[in-house]
């Protein structure tokens, strides 16, 4: 595909219906310098999206995922096509995009082992019976490093927008990731954010956030060190939340 045709069908956030919730606030503290939450346990498995604008539902499950982690000290991969399917009640618009947020309206969700994944809307198979997971509202996080960092180390993973319409993410293999066309304003990829490197306050060349992707593996890597302290480069702090439960 091309750029342009590669980003109509992957990339599917819809930053229009974002509406603010309440605002995370963390009490100025010490910060480590490192923080991975793949090495707590809290993420699950790469998953791959498919021809499908669905990025919403994987950032939006990962979030999820790691809460109730905190909650009942279980890991279960969640439904993302529980969301695809469902949430269109709520705005979303299945492979065609949507927003994170709007995908937990629903009264529950479903295991990704009782309502498996297969890259189409199709009709929504939500058993409550088989629900596993559940939030009671929204945290929206301050456009500030500090705060975003804070976040990350206390809550968990946190789902994040970006833009990633340039065909350096594309095709993006190692590396701290850094373009200066990169916009700071344009979003349109949802994934999450699992930690962060900041070691040394004198160079850029290692900080970087850790963000999970979810597309297939030919496409690049698809754990992503995004270039941080770079004047919020590829826009990811402009919408940043995590679930509560």
């Amino acid at each position: 595909m091309t750029n342009e045709e590669f980003r109509q069908v992957m990339n599917g956030f819809q930053n229009w219906k974002h509406k603010k919730r309440q605002i995370f606030w963390e009490p100025f503290a010490e910060i480590p310098p490192t923080v991975d939450w793949r090495e707590g346990g809290y993420v699950s498995p790469m998953e791959n999206q498919g021809h499908c604008g669905s990025c919403w539902a994987f950032s939006a499950t990962g979030a999820l995922e790691g809460q109730m982690l905190r909650k009942t000290g279980k890991l279960i991969s969640l439904s993302d096509q529980n969301l695809v399917a469902y949430s269109q009640c709520q705005g979303n618009e299945g492979c065609n995009g949507g927003l994170m947020g709007n995908g937990f309206y629903n009264g529950g969700l479903d295991s990704e082992e009782s309502y498996t994944y297969h890259e189409k809307i199709g009709s929504c198979k939500y058993r409550p019976e088989d629900s596993v997971a559940n939030d009671t509202g929204f945290m929206d996080i301050p456009q500030q490093e500090r705060s975003f960092m804070k976040a990350v180390e206390t809550v968990g993973p946190i789902y994040v927008a970006i833009d990633a319409s340039h065909i350096s993410f594309q095709f993006y293999e190692d590396g701290i990731y850094y373009d200066p066309k990169c916009s700071s304003k344009d979003l349109d990829h949802g994934v999450l954010v699992v930690g962060y490197v900041f070691e040394g306050a004198e160079s850029n060349n290692n900080k970087y956030w850790i963000i999970k992707n979810s597309w297939a593996v030919e496409l690049g890597a698809r754990y992503i060190k995004m270039a941080k302290d770079w004047n919020n480069h590829c826009d990811q702090l402009s919408y940043c939340s995590h679930p509560n439960v």
